[in-house]
């Protein structure tokens, strides 16, 4: 009975939404069920979490088929921490959409649908079958699409075309990869594929098709040449939304990629190569788009790229150290990201625009707010002992380990240039005076004067960004534990054998 309960994260989802949708016109009463619904969802996914880690990794047979004929469910330490910080990052939006998402959209879907995108999320995480990773992919994109369209404004749709055209070009060669695999070994189940492919002679044969989960992968995860996607669309959204998606639709497809690239196609050379070519690119590419940017939200967006570049990389160096400081990051970045958007929603409902030549004075009127801010952004470029400081201590470590200068230089960079853009951001909206023409608030999307809000309004926004912050400071301030967490994970991914075990039981054979 307990096995069944570790998709109680994605059944927790889809209640809420279907119980959402009897109160589709009631709006006042979808954000409190939205808001309870996602503090239970976290209580399942931290019971999970705990679960996992006291016990080690459990799995559900649906239909009580057997792997590898059924489809499987795997709850390991990897994926039940991707469903706690997906739990923590939608607990967080969801409190911050009561009081930025409107409610027009709120009466077309906008709060179930949400819940079907994080249902979705988890999925892709918990999934230890191919096909269904797929079929969970397909879920996020289809709620991503509405959620990025839901107002219906020009850019809003222009952004969603591009986002879409992308994602249904990334089904398609994910869709084909997952073919080649199934002719080549004649099973979905990803523990079976792993000694399967292994027994495979022809590595260049498995070297094309890993090419191609790479492709659809990271289309997905937003890496270079495949990113131009993500700054033209990310930034139309409300900021609920972007939050969202700035923090885990990329980090789904790196999710993806770290489970097939240790479980089924091991790098070889040619395969390290080209991860470390992608992520020294994808930072560049990234760094240098954030640093010429004046929407807040576009710099962001390149920022994602950016770093996106970083995780990249531990695949590429293929070492213990390099994992954990990719997995490090990816859990910092995870939090950091939605809460850098969720600061991007509150600057431009205080200043009333997105664009640093249009800001300023945001400290001398809201110091607190500011500082507040200060603490997320600081996290983002890395400051010691903030959480973005440490994961890549060991990104430098597994660089120097692997003598790989290409991509040390690369990160140095990479991160200068984050410093950079974030000094820009600070002193252009913080430090500088307020510019003396008037912004007409009414043409920012709607926004109201935050001033005229009732203070509980105000809070509504303050305190996701604050329990955001928190997390990050957890993340930094007792970085051991972290450590200790993220040197789990890369132990299983280096010797994928108990998670082997665990799905095929019996048949298993090393």
């Amino acid at each position: 009975m307990i096995e069944n309960l570790i998709i109680l994260p994605v059944i927790a989802q889809l209640f809420i939404a279907i119980f959402l949708l009897i109160f589709w016109r009631n709006t006042g009463l979808q954000k409190l069920v939205s808001v309870f619904g996602s503090i239970l969802a976290m209580l399942a996914a931290i019971w999970l979490f705990a679960k996992v880690w006291g016990e080690g990794i459990h799995i559900m047979n649906a239909g009580n088929w057997n792997a590898p004929f059924g489809i499987v469910f795997v709850a390991d330490v990897f994926s039940s921490t991707m469903v706690l910080l997906s739990s923590i990052a939608g607990l967080a939006v969801s409190i911050f959409a009561t009081a930025s998402v409107s409610r027009q959209r709120a009466q077309y879907g906008f709060f179930p649908v949400f819940h079907l995108l994080i249902m979705g999320l988890n999925g892709a995480f918990l999934t230890g079958d191919i096909f269904n990773l797929y079929v969970w992919f397909e879920v996020i994109i289809i709620s991503s699409f509405v959620l990025l369209t839901l107002g219906g404004r020009k850019g809003q749709i222009e952004g969603a075309v591009k986002y879409m055209a992308m994602n249904i070009l990334a089904s398609m060669i994910f869709l084909t990869g997952i073919g080649m695999l199934y002719g080549i070994t004649g099973t979905l189940n990803m523990a079976d594929l792993a000694l399967k492919v292994a027994a495979v002679e022809n590595r260049n044969l498995i070297n094309l098709t890993a090419v191609f989960f790479i492709v659809g992968f990271g289309i997905k995860s937003a890496v270079f040449p495949l990113y131009f996607w993500l700054p033209s669309s990310y930034h139309t959204p409300p900021s609920a939304v972007a939050a969202i998606f700035g923090g885990l639709l990329t980090k789904v497809g790196i999710y993806a990629l770290f489970r097939i690239f240790t479980l089924i196609f091991v790098p070889d050379l040619f395969l390290e190569t080209l991860f470390i070519v992608i992520a020294v690119l994808t930072i560049m590419t990234g760094a240098f788009g954030a640093a010429i940017k004046q929407n807040i939200r576009r710099m962001f967006s390149y920022l994602i790229v950016c770093h996106i570049g970083f995780m990249v990389a531990g695949l590429g160096l293929f070492n213990k150290v390099a994992m954990m400081g990719a997995l490090f990051y990816l859990i910092h970045d995870i939090v950091i990201k939605t809460n850098l958007f969720l600061v991007a929603g509150v600057i431009r409902n205080i200043g009333g625009s997105m664009y640093l030549d249009k800001l300023g004075g945001l400290y001398a009127n809201w110091p607190k707010t500011s500082i507040l801010m200060a603490i997320v952004l600081f996290s983002l470029v890395g400051i010691p002992p903030l959480s973005g400081f440490w994961p890549k201590i060991y990104l430098f470590e597994g660089g120097f380990m692997e003598a790989n200068y290409f991509f040390v230089g690369a990160l140095i960079i990479g991160s200068f240039v984050t410093l950079y853009a974030i000094a820009r951001l600070w002193v252009g909206a913080f430090w500088k005076d307020a510019p003396d023409e008037e912004i007409d608030r009414s043409a920012v999307f709607g926004v109201m004067d935050f001033v005229r809000w009732p203070r509980a309004k105000q809070s509504l926004l303050i305190i996701p960004i604050i329990l955001l912050a928190v997390v990050s400071l957890y993340f930094g301030l007792f970085a051991e534990h972290i450590v200790v967490l993220v040197d789990h994970i890369a132990e299983e991914m280096i010797d994928p054998t108990p998670y082997i075990q665990a799905v095929l039981g019996k048949n298993y054979s090393p």
